[in-house]
């Protein structure tokens, strides 16, 4: 009799209920969540490094804000005006308070502390004596004088004069009556690109920080370029240490998803998958509010974190689109829950037929802590195949090769590879591979190493035709059910399916089963059709020799979670989003922040 393996699915649907806020979450006073993504940092996670001058350009020509608002955000994140540019203002830059030239530096034209140009931005300056209760009379008061710019030092208006390279140009310029003064090694500048025209100061010590907004007309929503990406929302600017600027765009929540998922998923995918990708990134970034709060913001902005590029690039087919934006809309405040608390919500490109327990991977207990992280077999994905570049791949190396490539992880030191153990999990994924060398030692390496150390895209490979289903247990005999590696006593009864249309019922319209080696295909009728027998998928381990070693495998990513091609795929067979998020994340509940 034939040993079949059906894949059973429940449809877990959204509940009304709300998710307290958690103690880390910043609301501002309009009752948005505030997000800071870090957009230069020494923070390794970061591609552009702390800057010595940031520059910003308002995307104007598009009516996307005209001139900036200076000042500092509060603790909740709502922008204070200190000072403020005409609406012809287009272009400004951040300086660090030290002679700056403005010229060409890394083939790029900015502000440097390279003798690049005559444009110097000196760090010498005339302060003209009074106090000032507004920015309107410092303003007017700056006016008066050639040079003249607004300053806010230690939480007080002042009126200063140039901007000079050294101490003794200052005082020889001195004709004011005023005192040359400086800055503290935490100063910042803001000056009309192009030009030494400082436009505004500010210096509030160690932990001042600066903080612009673009716009002073009251237009809807701004789009501000910096680093040749445009984002929406405002920056903040500070000096870690009292060196270069660490550089952070603050924006609200929503905004923050409509930056995410368009860059970690197709951005004209279909809806339903792009709203369970919404989900999934509003829950992780909620999840790791301040996870890089060390260097002054919550979220990085690459894959140690979120890939998160704001409104775009000048590349046409480049950012958020309709579609993207319309899913994240659609789900505003929508997260996954688990007893209450916000999940764990990792997702990768592609599985290649299973997703992996978590423990296995990253060590996650998902015993009792993280139950909904266990493997999930896919029967989607493989609809998405022709599409999917990853959905089959290989890696070949000679057994010289793959000695010298492991060799440079340090391991196996003055030997070679004599062959390879893999263990797989019940999911058919290779959780540890031991290297055994000739010189007779060995090395373990986990699930969380294979893919770095093997040059492989994902843990679900053979190598050398040998892999998944080798070395594992027959299924129980007698047309049985196994569910979880357990045969089920009550058969079929009770239990849901998923159907040749991709719906969920009860078993007796058309079910799919998944063999051991991954293949799906309708369950015939009566308990001999189709012959022969399947392999359960299960824990066993493989043991592979010889003078090369070819690993031919499936999928792309860590292998915990949502697969995003098995979610292109699930919505396209008409799944909505919250169905998609628990199929993979089984137990979790879709509910509102």
């Amino acid at each position: 009799m034939s040993k079949r393996f059906m894949q059973l699915a429940a449809v877990l649907l959204a509940l009304s209920l709300v998710v307290p806020p958690a103690g880390a979450v910043t609301t501002n006073q309009n009752g948005d969540i505030m997000i800071r993504v870090g957009l230069a940092s020494s923070n390794t996670h970061v591609a552009v490094g702390e800057l010595e001058a940031a520059h910003l350009e308002n995307n104007n020509s598009a009516g996307y804000g005209f001139g900036y608002r200076f000042g500092y955000y509060d603790e909740s994140l709502n922008f204070v005006e200190l000072a403020r540019t005409d609406d012809k203002t287009i272009q400004v830059a951040v300086l660090k308070t030290q002679n700056l030239y403005y010229g060409t530096a890394n083939g790029k034209k900015t502000y440097s502390s390279s003798i690049t140009s005559d444009i110097l931005v000196g760090c010498y300056h005339i302060q003209i004596p009074g106090s000032f209760s507004s920015f309107e009379e410092v303003s007017a008061e700056a006016a008066r004088y050639n040079g003249g710019f607004v300053a806010w030092i230690n939480n007080t208006y002042q009126v200063r004069v140039g901007a000079y390279s050294s101490k003794e140009a200052a005082e020889a310029a001195n004709s004011f009556g005023g005192t040359v003064v400086g800055t503290s090694s935490y100063g910042m500048s803001v000056v009309k690109t192009g030009t030494n025209q400082i436009l505004f100061q500010y210096d509030c010590g160690e932990s001042g920080k600066l903080a612009i907004q673009p716009d002073v007309t009251g237009v809807g929503e701004t789009r501000t370029w910096f680093a040749d990406y445009k984002y929406r929302g405002g920056f903040q600017y500070f000096r870690r240490g009292g060196g270069n600027l660490t550089v952070v765009n603050v924006v609200t929540l929503e905004d923050y998803v409509n930056g995410v998922i368009c860059y970690e998923m197709g951005r004209n995918w279909p809806i339903e998958a792009l709203k369970a990708q919404a989900v999934c990134a509003r829950t992780y970034v909620l999840k790791n509010l301040n996870k890089h709060g060390s260097y002054g913001f919550d979220i990085c902005t690459s894959t140690g974190c979120q890939v998160y590029h704001g409104m775009g690039s000048l590349r046409p087919d480049y950012g958020p689109t309709a579609v993207s934006m319309q899913a994240v809309a659609e789900t505003a405040g929508m997260v996954a829950t688990y007893n209450g608390k916000l999940a764990e919500t990792p997702y990768s490109s592609s599985f290649g037929g299973a997703s992996e327990d978590a423990k296995n991977v990253w060590g996650t207990n998902t015993a009792t802590e993280h139950p909904y992280l266990r493997g999930v077999v896919d029967p989607y994905e493989a609809d998405a195949a022709g599409q999917n570049s990853l959905s089959s791949w290989t890696v070949s190396y000679t057994a010289a090769q793959l000695t010298q490539r492991l060799q440079g992880y340090g391991l196996g030191t003055g030997t070679s590879v004599d062959h390879l153990v893999l263990t797989y999990s019940p999911q058919g994924n290779v959780i540890q591979v031991v290297v055994h060398w000739t010189n007779g030692q060995s090395n373990t390496v986990s699930a969380s190493n294979i893919r770095s150390r093997f040059g492989v895209y994902a843990i679900r490979f053979t190598v050398n035709g040998s892999g998944t289903g080798d070395g594992q247990a027959p299924a129980p005999s007698g047309g049985s059910v196994v569910i979880d590696g357990a045969e089920a006593s009550d058969g079929l009864a009770g239990k849901y399916v998923i159907s040749g249309s991709g719906s969920v019922s009860q078993v007796g319209e058309k079910p799919y089963v998944i063999s051991g080696t991954g293949t799906v295909s309708p369950l015939e009728s009566g308990g001999e059709a189709g012959g022969g027998s399947t392999v359960q998928p299960g824990a066993g381990t493989v043991t592979v020799s010889g003078s090369s070693y070819v690993f031919n495998g499936s999928g792309y990513g860590h292998q915990i979670g949502m697969s995003q091609w098995g979610a292109y795929a699930m919505a396209n067979r008409g799944f909505r989003y919250d169905e998609i998020v628990t199929f993979y994340l089984p137990g979790v509940r879709i509910t509102r922040y």
